[in-house]
């Protein structure tokens, strides 16, 4: 999932940003969620070293009115987040040459002047965020695809601690580190997703790394954020292999 977050220091600026971002995003289906809007750049880092955040979108004023400036925080946010998606937004174009001189490697430069652009810039920038995570995700850890409805919505397997069928036919529900995605599957085909899935239940497929106890007599798998999970009489002696082998 990317989070958005938004740093301007003029209030009214800022309300129209998160407005733009915040009636756009309800009008897609994207994996995508508001996090942030906020005046403060201590704010933005403090959140994201409470919350570890990865793939992150950030749009920044250049001009705080604070200790730090724009391009520093996007700095400071690169450290924090080194896929984050950087946008400035600014009525100081003359002073992008300084995002070169930081290495901040912005995405894109959008003028407050006129908001119509603006608003049409925001937007763009949302679209080419989106798209490029679908197509790449965090090329150093697995992920997968599934479709929830029209969007496609990219997990990352370490987060998956287990995939069972929902009550609704046809639909199979995600349980992630902090959140559960629904969407249209079969739990037979789940297991072939990763590797690291082991079907060890007519309703339930559990990702092996995340387990922390298997209670043999009660047949109940407990996972590591403390979530559970059955597992059957007839799928019991392969998960303990599979759980033992791979620790």
């Amino acid at each position: 999932m990317i989070k958005v977050f938004v740093c301007e220091d003029n209030e009214k600026q800022r309300k129209n940003i998160t407005n733009i971002i915040q009636n756009y995003l309800l009008m897609q289906d994207y994996d995508m969620e508001f996090e942030l809007s906020t005046e403060s750049p201590s704010a933005i880092l403090s959140h994201l070293q409470q919350y570890s955040s990865n793939n992150g979108l950030y749009f920044l004023d250049v001009d705080l009115n604070a200790e730090m400036n724009g391009i520093a925080l996007g700095l400071e946010i690169r450290k924090l987040d080194s896929s984050a998606k950087i946008v400035f937004i600014t009525t100081h174009t003359e002073l992008t040459y300084l995002t070169f001189l930081y290495k901040v490697e912005a995405m894109d430069y959008i003028p407050k002047d006129d908001h119509k652009i603006m608003q049409n810039k925001i937007i763009e920038c949302i679209d080419i965020a989106m798209e490029r995570y679908l197509n790449t995700g965090n090329l150093t850890e697995e992920n997968i695809v599934v479709k929830a409805g029209d969007a496609s919505i990219r997990l990352n397997v370490n987060e998956i601690k287990f995939i069972e069928s929902s009550s609704v036919p046809h639909k199979l529900i995600v349980h992630l580190d902090n959140r559960k995605v629904e969407y249209y599957g079969k739990i037979k085909e789940a297991e072939n997703l990763s590797s690291k899935f082991y079907r060890c239940h007519q309703s339930f497929v559990v990702n092996i790394n995340n387990i922390q106890e298997i209670d043999k007599k009660n047949r109940i798998v407990t996972m590591n954020d403390g979530e559970v999970c059955y597992v059957s009489t007839r799928y019991l002696k392969g998960l303990l292999s599979k759980f033992e082998t791979d620790q």
